[in-house]
């Protein structure tokens, strides 16, 4: 992977390139809503907490683009919230920030999840399409039972390095500042079985209601009873689940009534890592996070 290292400064249009600060986090919730995506402040607000990004502002001071990336490890890093003001489309400011978010990850192998719109921004520079990402929501049909619970019990505090050690199986990368991080604010759910736990599930208030996501497990059966587990406790609330599209979980979501209501494009420049399993990744974080 190459790319040219972009330092914080002003271009010849007068756009000025900084780094993603508390401060701009209001102008960034605009710009989101701008394009209807569901963050809430607070979601913009864990994002820069657990990564870092830049943004562009015009000679007003006015945010008009923004970038974010979370670093797992020394070897990957998922990038995400990109976005460009409608208004100022088409001037390069897409192609600005992403020289700078690559240059501040290189040489990290970078994995980012891509809007129709996106996709050619980022094959230019190298990304390689690997899958495709269903989004999944709504109001749950019915209320859920629960597995029993010598199968899938509450998350405990001592359950956070074997679910550490099994997101790793999955994804091959180190992000246990963010599933602590995702374990405090949320709602953990462990799959036992002989004693051990052999999946997890993390289910958090995220957009317009909550997200289930991560979900790690070694087959679609568990994956679905981690997810029912946690939508037991949740009740008839609004839920989202971001899944492969391989991940045998598309038409039993939306049997629970969780429509499939868009598409995004899993991307990766550089060296993707194969998951070392049985644990596999079958929910999102979401789609910034992966």
């Amino acid at each position: 992977m190459t790319a040219k290292a972009t330092r914080p400064g002003h271009h010849d249009d007068g756009v000025v390139l900084v780094p993603f600060g508390k401060e701009h986090l209001a102008a960034a919730l605009r710009l989101s809503q701008e394009m209807s995506w569901p963050y809430r402040l607070e979601d913009w607000a864990i994002a820069l907490e657990l990564g870092q990004g830049f943004v562009l502002c015009n000679e007003a001071g006015t945010v008009i683009a923004t970038a974010a990336w979370w670093a797992h490890g020394e070897d990957h890093a998922s990038a995400g919230m990109i976005i460009v003001s409608k208004a100022v489309q088409g001037r390069g400011h897409g192609s600005r920030l992403m020289d700078a978010l690559l240059g501040a990850a290189h040489p990290r192998t970078i994995t980012l999840n891509s809007t129709a719109e996106g996709l050619a921004l980022y094959q230019r520079r190298g990304f390689a399409c690997v899958g495709v990402i269903h989004q999944h929501q709504g109001l749950p049909k019915k209320c859920h039972e629960a597995p029993p619970p010598n199968l899938v019990r509450a998350m405990a505090p001592s359950d956070v390095e074997a679910i550490a050690r099994l997101d790793q199986e999955a994804t091959a990368w180190a992000r246990r500042q963010m599933l602590d991080r995702l374990v405090q604010i949320g709602d953990g759910h462990v799959l036992v079985r002989d004693g051990e736990p052999r999946g997890y599930a993390i289910s958090r208030l995220f957009g317009r209601g909550q997200v289930i996501g991560p979900v790690v497990a070694e087959s679609p059966a568990d994956a679905r009873a981690l997810i029912e587990a946690a939508l037991a406790r949740l009740g008839r609330v609004f839920v989202r689940v971001d899944t492969s599209a391989t991940s045998q979980l598309g038409e039993w979501l939306e049997g629970l009534g969780l429509q499939r209501v868009g598409d995004a494009t899993t991307m990766v420049l550089g060296t993707q890592v194969p998951s070392t399993g049985p644990a596999r990744l079958f929910a999102l974080a979401n789609q910034s996070f992966n």
